[in-house]
């Protein structure tokens, strides 16, 4: 039985645990835990928003009880940033290609409040602000670009909707500021732009490049799991 910490997995915006599975079939010696976010289905009316997610990866993280490391993917930064401080015994949060933000910051707020070119929105005012969803267009293009294209369309055809409420709601907490944090570069990501990614890692304690698209998951999983492992295997610094 291993004795590295339990690996806790948020994905991002529109997809769902299925996307991590390749990955996890690399790790067949550990503890990995996937966390489905409320925001992402196939149902608008249903989808919560960024404080559903961050429950959600708290339970999940709780239900450990124990040593964990959490993952969190593009937008499943930003409910690992909200959750991960509170909850549980966290030792490291690893941002792959993810939003690191602080609190206060919205998804929207790091993009000015423009909703990026690849999102398909649908606004629906009933009062609320956020209220709605999008949808990912030109997945295959965009989110996979380095992905072998039979798989690419097969993870495109699984995309959900994703409520504007997880994109629009801010922060409250920021667990990079008190839990040992490591950011994963994807240099080759179209969805969000190297420079980006590199301007949030400067929040982190520890960076790798991983020479990818958005989602190493399934162009790179062996890649992603050696690196995984080696971050698992870290000792946790004196508090």
């Amino acid at each position: 039985m291993s004795t590295l910490p339990t690996l806790v997995l948020v994905h991002g915006a529109w997809h769902g645990t299925w996307c991590w599975q390749p990955l996890v079939e690399h790790l067949p010696d550990l503890d990995v835990r996937t966390v489905a976010l409320p925001s992402s289905g196939q149902d608008p009316a249903v989808l919560g928003g960024l404080y559903d997610d961050a429950e959600a990866v708290a339970k999940a993280i709780a239900a450990v009880g124990g040593p964990t490391v959490v993952v969190g993917h593009s937008y499943g930064g930003c409910p690992v940033t909200e959750a991960a401080a509170a909850a549980g015994d966290v030792e490291r949060v690893i941002y792959l290609s993810a939003l690191m933000q602080d609190a206060g910051d919205s998804v929207l707020s790091l993009v000015g409040g423009v909703h990026p070119p690849y999102w398909d929105v649908h606004e629906e005012h009933q009062g609320q602000a956020g209220h709605g969803y999008f949808e990912a267009a030109q997945a295959s293009d965009v989110l996979y670009s380095d992905v072998e294209p039979h798989l690419a369309q097969q993870a495109a055809a699984k995309l959900g909707r994703q409520s504007l409420a997880s994109v629009t709601q801010p922060l409250t907490q920021a667990a990079w500021r008190t839990v040992p944090s490591t950011y994963i570069l994807c240099e080759q990501d179209l969805a969000i732009p190297l420079p980006l990614q590199e301007a949030m890692a400067t929040r982190a304690q520890r960076t790798v490049r991983l020479r990818s698209g958005h989602s190493p998951f399934l162009s790179q999983p062996a890649e992603l799991a050696r690196i995984l492992r080696h971050e698992l295997a870290l000792r946790p610094p004196q508090r």
